[in-house]
C-alpha cells in the first residue's frame, strides 16, 4: 500500500514511521513524503534512517515537494500541514492577547485565523487528491481538524476523516484509572474536535464511571482529573476533553497567558528551528535529537492548565495517550483490509447530534472497508449541546468566509465564539489578524 505523507517534513512524522515499522502486517509499503521545505524532509529522513536501523523490515521511502508527484497512485493519505507554519501559530496565539483574548491555536480567535489560512489551501488538496487519487482515503490532521475535515468533505465526501488523539488519550487515562482494559471498555463519548466530553465507560454492560466520581484519589490521579479537580467532574457527571479547560477556566487561563513570557507557539518555534538546525550540524545525532526535543515538547503540553491547577510536570501515564500515530494505522487497517475497529474520529454527523445535520463531530465509529459509521449514544445535554451548537456556528462561518473571501462572515466566527466577549474585541483582533498576515487581505475592513 502507498501511503503519502504531506507535511512530510513535520516532526511529528517519526511517530507514523514508528509504529509502522512495529506494525506485523506490514500494512504500508512505500510512504512518500512531501514537503515545500527540503530542509524540513532532509531532517525528517535522516530520523527515519536512523529508527530503522536494526530493524528486520522498513517500508520504502521516497521525498519529494511536488504535490501531484506525491498524490498520484496514493492509497491513503494523510494530511498533516502548517499553513504560516510555526511563526504564523505565534501570531494567531500572541494577537488576541493584545485585546483581552485567549490565544490559542485551535481555540477560540487563534483557531478561527489558523483556519482562515488553511480552509482554501485544505480545500485545493482535496481537489488534487479528487485528480490524482481519486480512490485514495484521506485522513486529516491538520488543524483545526473539525473545521479542516468538514470543508474538505464538500469535495470529497465521507473518504475524508478526521483524527485526533486527545480522546484516545482521554480514554486511555480514565480507563487506567478504573483499572480496567481498554480493550474491555466501550467510551460514550460525544462533541466537536477540541470539544468534548467522556459519558460513559461500559465493561460488560455497566458504566464503570459514576464509580470513578466516587473515588477521589482515583479521580485526581490523571491529568484530566487533576487538571479541572475532582468537584467539577463530580458536577459535570462526565469527563471533558482537555481543551475544554480554556472555557470552563477561561478568566484564569487568560491571566495565566499574560503573565508567559512566550506563547506556545513562540516556545515550538524556536525549538524546532534549533531541532532542524541541529540536525543539520550533526546528521549522525538525528534520532537522539529528535527524541530529547520530543520530550521536552510533550512535557510543556498545555503548560498554562496545568500551571492554574498547580500541577508539576506531567505523569508518563498522561504523555501516553496513544498517539494520533496508532489511531491512523487502526483506521488504515480497518479500512484497507475490512477489519472491524471502534474508534473516536471526526465525521459526518449522519444525525448522531441532534441540530448539526450532517457537519462534523467527532464521536465513536464503527469502522470496516466502507469506512467509518458514527454510533448514535443517546441525547445529548442542553450543556453540551448547546456549546456545540455555538462553536459549531463559529466553524461554519469560518468555512463559508475561507470560501468567499466575506469580511462579515469572518468577523460573524471572531465574535460569536463563546471565548470572545465583545465585538469591538473581536473587530481589533480579526483587524490584527489581517494586519499580520498578506493572505488575510480580502477580510481589511472596507
Amino acid at each position: 500500500m502507498k501511503l503519502v505523507i504531506l507535511g512530510g517534513g513535520g516532526f511529528r512524522v517519526p511517530l507514523v514511521h514508528q509504529s509502522l515499522l512495529a506494525d506485523p502486517d506490514r500494512l504500508v509499503d512505500e510512504i512518500v513524503l512531501q514537503d515545500v521545505m527540503v530542509q524540513r524532509l532532509t531532517a525528517i529522513g535522516a530520523v527515519l534512517d536512523q529508527q530503522a536501523q536494526g530493524a528486520s523490515w522498513r517500508p520504502r521511502i521516497r521525498m519529494t515537494t511536488s504535490l501531484a508527484d506525491a498524490l498520484s497512485g496514493a492509497d491513503v493519505v494523510f494530511s498533516a500541514i502548517r499553513v504560516g507554519g510555526l511563526g504564523g501559530r505565534s501570531l494567531d496565539e500572541r494577537v488576541p492577547l493584545k485585546h483581552s483574548l485567549i490565544g490559542q491555536e485551535t481555540v477560540g480567535p487563534g483557531g478561527i485565523c489558523y483556519a482562515l489560512r488553511t480552509v482554501p489551501v485544505a480545500l485545493d488538496i482535496a481537489r488534487q487528491v479528487e485528480r490524482h487519487a481519486p480512490d485514495a482515503w484521506l485522513i486529516n490532521f491538520t488543524n483545526p481538524a473539525g473545521i479542516v475535515t468538514e470543508a474538505m468533505s464538500a469535495v470529497l465526501g465521507d473518504r475524508v476523516i478526521g483524527i485526533c488523539d486527545s480522546p484516545v488519550g482521554l480514554c486511555r487515562r480514565v480507563a487506567g484509572a478504573l483499572g480496567v482494559s481498554e480493550q474491555d471498555a466501550t467510551f460514550d463519548y460525544i462533541g466537536l474536535n477540541h470539544l468534548g466530553w467522556l459519558r460513559r465507560v461500559l465493561v460488560n454492560g455497566r458504566d464503570r464511571l459514576p464509580g470513578l466520581f466516587d473515588d477521589e484519589a482515583a479521580l485526581t490521579s490523571f491529568e484530566e482529573g487533576k487538571l479541572f479537580g475532582a468537584q467539577w467532574l463530580r458536577t459535570l457527571r462526565s469527563v471533558p476533553n482537555e481543551y475544554l479547560h480554556y472555557y470552563y477556566f477561561a478568566r484564569e487561563t487568560l491571566d495565566q497567558l499574560r503573565t508567559q513570557e512566550t506563547t506556545r507557539g513562540e516556545f515550538l518555534s524556536d525549538q524546532q528551528k534549533s531541532f532542524y538546525e541541529r540536525i543539520g550540524n550533526d546528521p549522525q545525532a538525528a534520532l537522539q535529537t529528535w527524541m530529547q526535543t520530543r520530550s521536552e515538547r510533550e512535557n510543556t503540553y498545555l503548560a498554562e492548565g496545568r500551571a492554574i491547577a498547580g500541577m508539576a510536570e506531567r505523569a508518563a501515564c498522561d504523555m501516553d495517550g496513544g498517539g494520533y500515530e496508532q489511531v491512523a494505522l487502526r483506521l488504515m487497517n480497518s479500512i484497507t483490509r475490512n477489519r472491524p475497529d471502534q474508534l473516536i474520529l471526526n465525521v459526518r454527523n449522519r444525525g448522531v447530534v441532534a441540530g448539526l445535520d450532517n457537519s462534523v463531530v467527532e464521536v465513536p465509529c464503527f469502522v470496516d472497508g466502507n469506512g467509518p459509521r458514527p454510533v448514535a449514544t443517546g441525547p445529548v445535554d442542553p450543556h453540551s449541546l448547546g456549546l456545540m451548537l455555538q462553536v459549531k456556528a463559529c466553524e461554519q462561518a469560518v468555512i463559508r468566509a475561507a470560501r468567499t473571501q466575506n469580511r462579515s462572515d469572518a468577523l460573524f466566527a471572531m465574535a460569536t465564539h463563546p471565548l470572545v466577549d465583545s465585538v469591538a474585541a473581536a473587530t481589533a483582533t480579526l483587524d490584527g489578524y489581517v494586519a499580520a498576515f498578506p493572505e488575510l487581505s480580502a477580510f481589511r475592513a472596507p
